[in-house]
């Protein structure tokens, strides 16, 4: 028996981990390390809804930059709107500078705090929804999804730099205070801001792994596999893959929300292709069937740049991507997949020839 695939150790492995990490700032921790480790668990989130939307939805998404960045800008408007005055003081200095003479309309919501973040999830949330069931019941899927994912993500770089008046332009947002829910400011150094970012990733990723063990899930791997047959059986194969294009953009939103609390600034950079492209390399290491994989990934990925990229400087970007075409040439499944190999291995040696059948009959089931 191949223990990768052992559903309770599964359950066991990922309640010990998040225990593990909400545990680090009892360690003593300095206040800018919590907040660098706090960072990374955004980077997770993204790494685990690309894991949610390509490792088992099949779907390869280079654009997953749209949904965070507009979370996160949304964000970044609720926070600056907290620290300006409905009446004395309505507009944000930036539009003071580019000439305007009166708030606009669509920044009016974020003066209140609950609609402000409820939109930074929402309008993220209807975009994958919308523009995710226009490209799936066109039959859009493959390399073409990536392809327009791209051009999206473009289109939308450029006009939140030409929106200057709106957006600040390239100099993008950066709130003069923290956050403040409830007469409770949240230090982004804060142990608080840490343990609400790590609840944040627990509560994703234990709630995605519930829909992927779900039906729903089942039927998702079947899509991933082979959709036209999916299709012939009488499934809506566009309502599906809609609904897992969906869930991964909503994880970004809430991951874009949550960096904007911890850095307090967001700019364009948050919607470049190369983050966009970086968060699928993450997720790519670390093994995108498994979504505990992906997101230690993006914890070793991340980590070893903050520690390694002053001293490689732009040739990171080199190492990295050599790591990554070798990751794919030699482990596809990335480093969840070598431990499967590794577990299977050893399962089949301790099982006998019981053992070995029963590691084979694994691998057709893919880690979660």
């Amino acid at each position: 028996m191949n223990l990768y695939h052992y559903k309770p150790a599964q359950w066991a492995v990922y309640l010990l981990f998040f225990v593990i990490v909400l545990a680090f700032p009892l360690l003593g921790a300095s206040p800018f390390t919590l907040n660098l480790f706090a960072t990374f668990t955004v980077y997770a989130m993204l790494a685990l809804s690309i894991s949610v939307c390509w490792g088992h939805g099949g779907i390869l998404n280079l654009g997953q930059g749209i949904a965070f960045g507009l979370g996160a800008y949304g964000m970044a408007m609720t926070m600056q709107m907290q620290s300006q005055d409905p009446e004395s003081n309505p507009m944000p200095p930036f539009m003071l500078n580019n000439s305007l003479d009166h708030l606009p309309w669509f920044w009016q919501p974020f003066f209140h705090t609950g609609w402000g973040i409820a939109l930074a999830l929402a309008i993220p949330t209807l975009f994958s929804a919308l523009f995710g069931g226009m490209m799936f019941k066109a039959r859009v899927s493959g390399a073409f999804v990536a392809i327009m994912m791209l051009a999206m993500l473009s289109a939308v770089y450029t006009l939140f730099v030409d929106l200057q008046p709106y957006t600040n332009g390239v100099n993008g947002i950066t709130p003069p205070a923290a956050l403040t829910i409830a007469g409770v400011t949240i230090d982004p150094y804060s142990p608080l801001a840490y343990w609400i970012s790590t609840g944040a990733l627990a509560i994703v990723t234990l709630g995605s792994k519930l829909i992927l063990e779900s039906r729903f899930g089942l039927i998702m791997q079947a899509i991933r596999n082979d959709a036209e047959r999916v299709r012939f059986l009488g499934y809506s194969v566009a309502f599906y893959e809609t609904v897992i294009f969906t869930l991964s953009g909503f994880i970004a939103a809430i991951a874009g929300c949550v960096f904007v609390m911890l850095v307090q600034y967001v700019s364009p950079a948050q919607l470049d292709v190369h983050f966009s492209v970086s968060i699928v390399i993450w997720a790519g290491i670390g093994g995108r069937l498994s979504l505990l994989g992906a997101i230690i990934g993006a914890y070793l990925i991340n980590g070893a740049q903050t520690y390694a990229g002053d001293t490689f400087l732009a040739t990171w970007l080199l190492i990295l991507g050599g790591f990554f075409i070798l990751v794919v040439r030699f482990l596809p499944s990335g480093l969840a997949g070598a431990l499967e190999l590794v577990l299977g291995y050893l399962g089949g040696r301790s099982g006998g020839r019981g053992g070995s059948r029963a590691t084979v009959a694994a691998k057709a089931l893919p880690g979660t």
